[in-house]
């Protein structure tokens, strides 16, 4: 039976698809409409239309936001919250940050879990991890009883310190595990061992709130891909930071898939950078829904210990993504006597107004089928037909509003959204002190190459790069990844205090548990690597910046230096001789995935000469229609010209030229330079 390496990006709109022959290396795509009410169904048909008969999987990976819509849609499970008496306020009171400051509109995020949800229980660990009050299992009762009067679905338990010993959580999950099987229990020590009580707590909650509705999704696509996987392979998932784990880790810790949807075009950015030479990257994703903005800077993606989501901080390593409701299926709409761009989206159902399906608003695929971008005929590698009379229709409409033309409208709704996607990327760069100018613009999504010129010149990017398969390149990503999980601990101190020999015991430790982990997921120990790293900060300060601990022998000195150095590429200054203090220590354990190399996509013959009215900068040209996978590497396209494939269409502006590159990823510059 051929094998392939499979990986799945299921978005708002579209499910996207690689296969990877496990033999020869070589990739193909496959988009098919998202299912919203089952997300496997789309994974389950899209295997099913695009594998050879008899094929097998060998590997399946795939990227999820089924937890991440819960949080934000507030459909996740009833969660009671259970902490130590006398704290029971503190995840309602949160933070003394205020989200804008200078707002009279902030509202303080709404809780997960109310003050009724919280239940307190007496009893102390220090701030050492000592025994102050030892808990009494028996005044758990009430919560039990709570449980099965209101139908809670999950409990969160949080003790103050239970970072420094959880034997209290331990007892207490025992405990309620008898006495209410079937309800899903978090504890703060597993999914966030590090200080911050409010923000420990958040985590906690945020976990149990998302755990019961991504179980019962894992459970349904791992019974429905039973028939497909060889004996013994697990499905995995894309996790926040941009590793792999197998589903049953992430259904022990769901809180790590949160944001798993979008991280593997980042992971697939890191895999660029390293094949094109390019070390500084913006990573752009347009798909039919959002618009994803990522970096990668001296060719790795760059990444937080920390992340917000409603307003609610959540303790894990992610990868840095700003995301922004932009996309394909963005609706224009009037407001105040102005146009206005997302965020909502017509979605797969009912979709643009070009799909058929019962979309009658605006969006932006109706718009660049208006000014001849798309072609109607040849949309989704020719799955799907588009309507250009609906979707003249649905632009008039809205033309006639403002006195404006059919296709001015259309220009207008691409130039409103090109503003908002540009600002999008200005926040991850100009705004942290980073030039967009010495950065390549990565474009891909199923939109983003339609838009990538026009970002490039709103911020003044000398070049453009369109990945392979571009409306599906997150996905590609996934097939590039490693498993990975992250163990953290608090070790507070100045660090010309630190004894480097207990440093070391530390740091010991947490990779025994990283190695434990990643063996009962099937990983080898030779296949096994770690990065240490630790959280620094100057004395006083209240915020950490996380700085690599390399391997060997731990140098003091020459990690101070590399504190002082971050510092100053940050803030633009530093105080070498001012005192440090280190507040966590971080482990990442890594396995590694056998995978074959990627094979360079295969040429086909080039196809007659097409061409067709097309708007550029509302005027129309004569413009070149080319099929990607008729150029070689190395041949060229001078614009205006549409470049068009299976997974997305690439504009190229009469101003610019593109190429295609080792690999056969396609590489736009203006024509002068």
């Amino acid at each position: 039976m051929k094998g392939y390496r499979v990986s799945a990006d299921i978005g708002g709109t579209f499910t996207d698809l690689v296969f990877q022959d496990a033999e020869t290396g070589r990739c193909d795509a496959y988009k098919v409409l998202s299912t919203p009410r089952n997300p496997a169904l789309a994974v389950i048909d899209g295997l099913d239309k695009a594998l050879p008969r008899g094929a097998g999987v060998a590997f399946f990976i795939h990227g999820t936001t089924v937890g991440l819509n819960a949080v934000l849609t507030r459909r996740g499970a009833r969660v009671a919250l259970l902490t130590t008496k006398n704290y029971r306020d503190v995840y309602t009171i949160q933070g003394n940050d205020r989200g804008e400051i200078f707002s009279i509109h902030w509202r303080k995020p709404k809780p997960l879990a109310t003050i009724p949800d919280t239940f307190t229980v007496n009893e102390r660990v220090s701030a050492k991890g000592a025994i102050e009050i030892p808990l009494d299992v028996a005044e758990l009762d009430h919560l039990v009883a709570a449980v099965k009067e209101r139908g809670y679905e999950a409990i969160a338990i949080c003790f103050l310190f239970a970072f420094k010993n959880p034997a209290h959580e331990l007892a207490a999950e025992d405990y309620l595990r008898q006495r209410l099987p079937g309800i899903s229990i978090t504890l703060s020590h597993r999914v966030s061992p590090e200080w911050r009580e409010y923000a420990r707590t958040s985590t906690t909650v945020m976990d149990a709130y998302a755990a019961p509705v991504v179980r019962r999704y894992l459970d349904t696509l791992v019974a429905q891909l039973s028939g497909r996987l060889p004996e013994g392979s697990q499905l995995h998932v894309m996790e926040s930071n941009g590793g792999a784990m197998t589903a049953s880790a992430a259904s022990e810790i769901p809180l790590q898939t949160l944001l798993s949807g979008p991280v593997g075009g980042t992971i697939g950015g890191r895999t660029l950078s390293k094949m094109t030479g390019r070390p500084n990257l913006i990573c752009v994703d347009m798909g039919g829904t959002s618009f994803d903005a990522s970096l990668i800077i001296d060719g790795k993606p760059s990444t937080s210990n920390e992340a917000e989501l409603e307003g609610l901080p959540i303790q894990m390593s992610v990868v840095d993504i700003h995301v922004i409701g932009a996309g394909g299926g963005s609706i224009a709409w009037e407001e105040a006597g102005a146009v206005r761009v997302g965020p909502q989206s017509a979605g797969s159902l009912p979709g643009p107004a070009c799909y058929g399906r019962g979309g009658t608003e605006p969006t932006v695929s109706d718009a660049n089928l208006v000014l001849g971008r798309l072609d109607s005929a040849n949309f989704a590698g020719g799955t799907m037909t588009l309507d250009v009379a609906r979707a003249r229709e649905a632009v008039a409409r809205l033309g006639d509003r403002f006195g404006l033309s059919t296709e001015a409208m259309a220009q207008g709704i691409i130039d409103i959204i090109n503003a908002k996607m540009a600002d999008a990327i200005r926040t991850i760069t100009i705004r942290r002190g980073i030039d967009p100018r010495d950065f390549a613009l990565v474009a891909y999504g199923g939109a983003g190459p339609a838009q990538a010129v026009a970002l490039a010149e709103q911020l003044d990017i000398g070049e453009v790069i369109v990945p392979v398969m571009p409306g599906a390149f997150s996905a590609w990503g996934m097939l590039q990844t490693d498993v990975r999980h992250d163990f953290k601990m608090t070790y507070y101190g100045y660090w010309d205090q630190v004894d480097p020999t207990d440093l070391e015991l530390q740091f010991a430790g947490l990779e025994g548990d990283g190695r434990d982990y990643l063996r009962k997921e099937g990983l080898k120990d030779e296949d096994i690597s770690f990065e240490r790293l630790a959280d620094f900060r100057y004395h006083g300060q209240e915020y950490v910046l996380t700085i690599p601990i390399p391997e060997g022998a731990i140098d003091m000195a020459a990690v101070r230096r590399s504190f002082d150095e971050a510092y100053d590429r940050q803030y633009g200054h530093s105080s070498p001789d001012y005192r440090v203090e280190v507040a966590n220590l971080r482990v990442a354990a890594l396995g590694h995935l056998k995978r074959p190399a990627i094979a360079d996509p295969l040429v086909s013959s080039e196809g007659p000469a097409r061409s067709r009215k097309v708007y550029f900068g509302g005027r129309e040209h004569d413009t070149a229609i080319v099929e990607r996978s008729g150029i070689p590497i190395g041949g060229v396209v001078a614009g205006p010209a549409i470049i068009e494939e299976a997974t997305a269409t690439t504009l190229v502006p009469d101003n610019w030229r593109a190429e295609v590159i080792a690999g056969g990823h396609m590489t736009l510059k203006r024509k002068e330079a």
